[in-house]
């Protein structure tokens, strides 16, 4: 079994209610942080110290207070913590519904489950522990499949989120490319993401830009 679990959730409630299922697990070594970067920093130090975390189990959602971060949610932690030590276990234990989202977050950041808070939560987390320690697989719940075998988002990429972000910001085209360019989002030119906004328009048939944000954000791309 893992041998030293990182839980990051700012909710005292949330982390005491592990408590049950950890002990089930036998798993003595547990750390908390409330904050993200308190969390990459434990993790960081405990590679430095060749003592690594074998399992982050992480919310997405983190209340902002008087601390200033530089990473503010789970999906930030973990994209960032995977760069620095990739073969880390992850579990995202969070309330998040719309399907995109849990969608790219086993696409995009390639977590090991994604376990909903609720009333079956306790079980379902010691299951997805218990399956990705013995099995080294992905553990994804039966209600999930669903979302995760929805076709309507098989097509939409990375690049087509960040477009879309853009346009719901008022970004007109040459602003999108400019922006594009300097953060080192390819393609970055003019036509390419005009191209795309044509595709997304009709994909998601979609009359007009506003309408096509409108459509996103009913979906939950943005």
């Amino acid at each position: 079994m893992f041998h030293k679990v990182l839980v990051a959730e700012d909710l005292d409630c949330i982390s005491m209610g592990m408590g049950q299922v950890f002990e089930d697990l036998s798993i003595s070594e547990i750390h908390y942080s409330k904050y993200c970067d308190d969390a990459f920093l434990k993790i960081k130090r405990a590679l430095r110290d060749k003592t690594p975390y074998d399992l982050l189990i992480s919310d997405l959602s983190f209340k902002s207070d008087h601390w200033e971060n530089k990473l503010n949610t789970g999906d930030e932690l973990i994209a960032a913590v995977k760069k620095m030590q990739p073969e880390i276990k992850t579990i995202v234990f969070s309330t998040e519904d719309k399907s995109y989202k849990i969608k790219s977050l086993f696409n995009d950041l390639g977590i090991n489950s994604y376990v909903s808070k609720g009333r079956n939560s306790t079980p379902q987390l010691k299951k997805a522990i218990e399956s990705i320690y013995s099995k080294d697989e992905k553990f994804v719940p039966g209600e999930l499949y669903p979302i995760l075998n929805n076709k309507s988002f098989i097509d939409v990429e990375a690049f087509d989120i960040a477009v879309l972000d853009a346009l719901a910001k008022g970004m007109l085209l040459y602003e999108i490319a400019s922006e594009f360019k300097s953060s080192g989002i390819i393609p970055n030119g003019c036509s390419s993401i005009e191209k795309r906004i044509n595709k997304l328009r009709i994909y998601f048939g979609a009359n007009n830009s506003v309408h096509l944000i409108a459509i996103a954000k009913d979906l939950g791309l943005i």
